[in-house]
C-alpha cells in the first residue's frame, strides 16, 4: 500500500511541477521585465528548487566518454559483456587504437571487477571510482538491476544468488583478475573468494580490496548497524517490505523500496541536506551557475534509487548485521560452509574512512583477522583521514591519496601472480540465471 501511495503522491504533484517549470521559464524569459529583479530571480530559483525535490529521478548515465592514459586521450565505450535479469556486467572498453598509441611498449593493464553496492543506489554512484581506475586498468562493473524492473518470472534473488553472480563474473574475466568490493558487497565478495579458493578455481582473483565494507559489523557500530541489531527481523519484514505497483515490469514483487532507503540515508544528515538546498536556492538567486550545477550533479545521482528484492534485503539484515555469520565463521552457502582459512594466494587490502558513519572504522579491516593464511607481505590496511563513507571511493582525496595506493597494491599482486594466472586453465563457466 505504501508503494502505491508513494506513486500516487508523485502523480498528484505533477501539475504543480509543471506550473513550477512554467514559472521558472517565465521569470527567466528575456522579454520579462521582472526577470532581472531580485523578486524575479527569487521566484525562478524557488520554482527550480521545487522542481528538483519533486522530480522522478531515473538511473543516470555513466557519462565517461574518455580517459587520459600517459597524456593521450583514450575513448571509452561502456559495453554489457554479460546480462541476466539481475545484473549487467559492464566493461568500460577503451578504444584499442588510442590505447596502443598511449601504452606502446607497456604490459597489458590488470583486469579489475568493481563490485558495486546493491543497497539503494545505482552502480553509477561509483562513477568517480571507475574514472580513477580507467587510466591503468581494464575496468568491469557489476551494474545491478532495479528489482521493480525484474518480472516475477525471473524468480528470486537473495544473498546466495549475489555470491554466485560474483563468482560467475570473476570466471568470465578469467585467471589473473582483481576484485574491488565497495561498501555493502564486502562480505559477499569475501565469501565468493573463499569459495573459489576452496574449490581451487584458477579464476580466483589475484587480489581483493574492500572499501568501507561491513565485513564485521560488530566493530565500531554505527547508527544503521545499531538499528539492524536492535530491531527483530519480523519488524523489517512488516515495515520495510512493500509490493511493487502494477505500473512496473516487476509488478507484485515484494521489495525493499529505494525511496525508503533514501529517506533513511537523508534522515541521518537531514540538516545537511536542508542547508544544501538552501545554498542551492541562494546560488540560483545570485546567478552562480557553477555552484548550482555541482549541486544538481550530486543530487541527480544521490536521489536516483533502485529497489532490492525482499529475500536479498532480509537475508542481508539477518546474516550480515544481526548474526554476523561470515565474521563468526558460520556462513553457509548452498550447503557449503565458507572457510576463510582457504584464502592463501589472494592479496588483501582494506580501505576505511576516518569519519565513516555507515561502516565504522574496524569493520572493514576485520578481513585481515578473518583471513589468517594470507602472507603478511600480501596485505595492506589503510585508513584515510578526514573522509566519511563516500569519500572512501569518490572525490579529491580518493583520486589523490587512496587510488594511488590501490594502483600500487594491484600492480604488486599482479606481479606476484602473473605467472600462475597465465598458466592456469580456464574453467567451464557455471550457469547463473
Amino acid at each position: 500500500m505504501l508503494y502505491t501511495l508513494y506513486e500516487l503522491n508523485h502523480l498528484a504533484v505533477m501539475p504543480l511541477r509543471a506550473a513550477a517549470m512554467a514559472q521558472s521559464a517565465l521569470f527567466r524569459a528575456p522579454f520579462n521585465p521582472a526577470a532581472h529583479t531580485p523578486m524575479g530571480r527569487a521566484a525562478a530559483a524557488a520554482s527550480d528548487v521545487f522542481e528538483t525535490i519533486t522530480r522522478r529521478y531515473r538511473k543516470p548515465d555513466w557519462n565517461l566518454p574518455f580517459t587520459i592514459v600517459n597524456g593521450h586521450r583514450v575513448a571509452i565505450s561502456p559495453k554489457h559483456v554479460w546480462t541476466n535479469p539481475w545484473v549487467r556486467l559492464t566493461h568500460f572498453e577503451r578504444e584499442p587504437r588510442d590505447l596502443i598509441a598511449a601504452r606502446e611498449g607497456m604490459k597489458a593493464d590488470p583486469k579489475v571487477l568493481i563490485v558495486a553496492p546493491l543497497s539503494g543506489h545505482f552502480a553509477t554512484l561509483l562513477r568517480g571510482t571507475v574514472e580513477g581506475f580507467l587510466p591503468d586498468h581494464e575496468v568491469y562493473v557489476t551494474d545491478w538491476v532495479d528489482a521493480r524492473m525484474a518480472p516475477l518470472i525471473a524468480g528470486r534473488f537473495d544473498l546466495n544468488d549475489y555470491v554466485d553472480h560474483i563468482i560467475y563474473m570473476l570466471q568470465k574475466l578469467g585467471p589473473g583478475a582483481h576484485v574491488v568490493g565497495v561498501c555493502q558487497p564486502g562480505p559477499a565478495v569475501l565469501a565468493a573468494v573463499a569459495l573459489m579458493s576452496q574449490a581451487g578455481d584458477p579464476c580466483t582473483p589475484l587480489s581483493m580490496t574492500f572499501m568501507g565494507s561491513p565485513i564485521d559489523a560488530r566493530r565500531s557500530p554505527t547508527a544503521p548497524n545499531k538499528l539492524a541489531e536492535e530491531r527483530p527481523l519480523q519488524w523489517f519484514k512488516q515495515n520495510m517490505i512493500h509490493t511493487v505497483p502494477a505500473m512496473y515490469p516487476g509488478a507484485f514483487r515484494q521489495v525493499y523500496p529505494g525511496f525508503i532507503q533514501l529517506a533513511s540515508f537523508m534522515g541521518m544528515n537531514w540538516s545537511r541536506h536542508v542547508d544544501a538546498h538552501w545554498e542551492y536556492f541562494q546560488n540560483l538567486t545570485k546567478g552562480d551557475g557553477d555552484s548550482a550545477g555541482k549541486h544538481r550533479e550530486f543530487y541527480d545521482e544521490y536521489l536516483s534509487v533502485l529497489d532490492l528484492t525482499e529475500e536479498f534485503y532480509i537475508q542481508t539484515i539477518e546474516d550480515v548485521f544481526q548474526e554476523y555469520k561470515l565474521a563468526r565463521g558460520v556462513f553457509d552457502h548452498r550447503g557449503h560452509m565458507v572457510d576463510l582459512n582457504a584464502i592463501r594466494r589472494t592479496a588483501l587490502m582494506t580501505v576505511e574512512g576516518e569519519r565513516d558513519d555507515i561502516s565504522g572504522v574496524g569493520q572493514t579491516q576485520a578481513a585481515h583477522d578473518l583471513c589468517p593464511n594470507i602472507p603478511d607481505n600480501a596485505r595492506e590496511l589503510y585508513v584515510q583521514p578526514l573522509v566519511g563513507h563516500y569519500g572512501v571511493f569518490h572525490g579529491k582525496r580518493f583520486l589523490e591519496e587512496i587510488y594511488p595506493r590501490l594502483r600500487a597494491f594491484i600492480l604488486a599482486a599482479q606481479g606476484e601472480g602473473a605467472a600462475k594466472a597465465s598458466s592456469a586453465r580456464r574453467p567451464k563457466l557455471r550457469a547463473v540465471t
